[in-house]
């Protein structure tokens, strides 16, 4: 069965792999990744929140020493993520923009596809694994 007649809701990742090439990224499989995309902005904007609020929280000026580095580290922790999560967002819109002028699944620079393996795993990849892996040599290599 094609890709263009399932249902976006019972397209599974298997058959989303299995689906033949003249598919990618056909209406179906836009959808499906939009979906995914717009799951992850959510499950994202929650743990952005979630940190945020337990960085909120007092510690108790009762608490011993042990208790309060116990927070700072937790708190620490908690910042860390979100600045880590809160640079995730801007690439989650940006893929949902190329889903909308349809470019997304396509590599920026080689124009070839990034491939539905690669973008199950991060779906905001921007790159095919060729050039991707090209830029980190480059970046290595300027960095050593």
């Amino acid at each position: 069965m094609s890709t263009t007649t399932l249902d976006i809701n019972q397209l599974t990742e298997e058959q989303l792999i299995a689906a033949p090439e003249a598919d990618y990224m056909n209406e179906v499989q836009l959808a499906f990744f939009k979906n995914r995309l717009i799951e992850l902005y959510e499950s994202t904007s929650l743990r952005i929140q979630e940190a945020k609020d337990q960085m909120a929280s007092p510690i108790d000026d009762s608490s011993d020493s042990n208790d309060r580095a116990s927070w700072e580290e937790q708190a620490n922790l908690a910042l860390k993520i979100v600045d880590r999560e809160q640079k995730l967002l801007p690439k989650i819109k940006k893929s949902l923009e190329r889903i909308r002028l349809e470019t997304y699944g396509y590599c920026l620079e080689s124009g070839e596809p990034i491939g539905i393996e690669r973008l199950l795993v991060r779906p905001t990849a921007e790159y095919c694994a060729e050039v991707k892996a090209a830029q980190e040599r480059k970046e290595d290599h300027y960095r050593d």
